[in-house]
């Protein structure tokens, strides 16, 4: 009998991989490893064609900003299409364009405009691709496993950008631009034939199907009577803005340290990168229960400001690098916590509209954060604003703590509550 009891159990255990999941996460990571050697190969190449660094951050913005002017209308073409399909045309575009660019590479006939030309469509598909799969994730994996999916396919990202950012340099001197660019363009082909064998269930409208804008606006009507949710967007924007604000001072912090420098920076960063690609890989492997989430989400909130406050006020090495590594670590949680939870409590006719305007909103900020940045480091000591930045973002954590329902929200159990109750 207890046999029996035990072998049901093991029956009932929610698991994370299946076939679906598997197809989607390699496929995620092959196109992840090109996009890392593309965007090597990209900046290595314009420096080399126009000396112009200047050039190079403007391409870069080129190819983000779609993402954020495209991203509020990209997810509700998502909510009203087959997403799969979605999936596999967004990467054979990028694929052939990509392509495209590295036979022009090889052949000695690429222009500067290609390029840009091929950045704002990749940028693009990026914004149509992303809420996709964002919105397929709770359709192929059990509910309860759905932090540890968000945590798999962000080691992808992490663990891509390790072995590409060490690899992309060496590969661009023996190879050259083009050889990275066809692998690119080849990856993006390759994800989209996986993707063809995805299984990933039809999406089912709750009200009548309603015409593009009116979709729109039925998705806005959701996220702002939704107090948690609202909570969460509007305030996760202002964390981005002052996070990414304080983050990019850290360069020019270097910069100006003749015992740090450039080299110096380098390794901090691979030290942050290293931290994230554990705390991922730590909340894909520890299942926290709903009531925990809150008591944890605090915790790794607290310790992110504060490591980030002390970073710039001991210009110890050692000391820096331990910080930005528990940074890292406790960063990694809190996005697998934020991603799982706009999974689980958001409709799944709605999941793109909300994972596209939460991308478009703080998306949009990056760019100002980066110029009030730059523009305030010419007038305070950079020391100061890092902390200065990470402190209003300590600050942040007061307006969430008091919240009921940002509390309840973050504390949704789909197996014992329904949406209405936290609404």
């Amino acid at each position: 009998m207890e046999d029996e009891e035990t072998q049901t159990e093991e029956n009932t255990k929610p698991k994370l991989w299946n076939i679906n999941f598997f197809l989607l996460w390699q496929g995620q990571f092959v196109s992840a490893m090109g996009d890392i050697a593309y965007s090597i190969a990209l900046g290595f190449w314009i420096l080399a064609i126009t000396g112009s660094t200047a050039l190079m951050g403007t391409l870069m913005a080129a190819s983000s900003l779609p993402r954020v002017i495209v991203s509020p209308f990209a997810g509700v073409v998502v909510d009203r299409t087959d997403r799969k399909w979605l999936l596999v045309l967004m990467d054979l575009i990028r694929g052939i364009f990509v392509v495209l660019i590295g036979v022009a590479s090889y052949l000695g006939f690429i222009q500067v405009w290609t390029v840009f030309a091929a950045g704002v469509i990749i940028g693009t598909c990026g914004a149509f691709f992303n809420p996709a799969v964002g919105s397929i994730i709770p359709d192929i994996v059990d509910k309860r496993k759905l932090v540890q999916a968000n945590s798999v396919f962000s080691i992808v990202q992490t663990a891509s950008g390790i072995v590409g950012s060490s690899a992309g340099g060496i590969l661009f001197k023996i190879l050259g631009a083009s050889f990275l660019f066809l692998f690119n363009g080849i990856s993006y082909l390759f994800s989209a034939i996986t993707e063809v064998f995805i299984k990933v269930p039809k999406i089912i409208h709750e009200k009548t199907r309603l015409h593009f804008f009116a979709d729109m606006k039925d998705g806005l009507d959701f996220v702002w009577h939704f107090r948690g949710l609202r909570t969460l967007i509007f305030i996760a924007s202002l964390i981005n803005f002052f996070a990414v604000m304080g983050i990019m001072l850290i360069l020019p912090l270097f910069y100006q340290q003749d015992h740090l420098g450039p080299a110096l920076y380098g390794i901090i960063m691979g030290f942050f990168t290293g931290g994230l690609f554990l705390g991922f890989v730590f909340t894909s492997v520890v299942n926290f229960k709903p009531g925990q989430r809150f008591k944890v989400f605090s915790i790794c909130y607290l310790v992110m400001s504060l490591t980030m406050i002390m970073l710039p006020l001991f210009l110890y090495f050692p000391l820096m690098a331990f910080l930005v590594f528990a940074t890292g670590f406790v960063n990694a949680i809190l996005n697998a916590f934020i991603q799982a939870i706009l999974q689980l409590t958001t409709p799944q006719d709605k999941r793109g509209k909300v994972f596209g305007l939460l991308m478009s909103v703080a998306g949009g900020l990056m760019p100002i954060a980066y110029a009030t940045g730059g523009v305030l480091a010419e007038f305070v000591p950079i020391r100061i604003l890092i902390s200065s930045s990470f402190g209003i973002v300590l600050l942040l954590y007061i307006p969430m703590l008091l919240s009921v329902s940002f509390r309840k929200y973050l504390k949704f159990d789909s197996e014992t509550q329904s949406l209405q109750e936290i609404m």
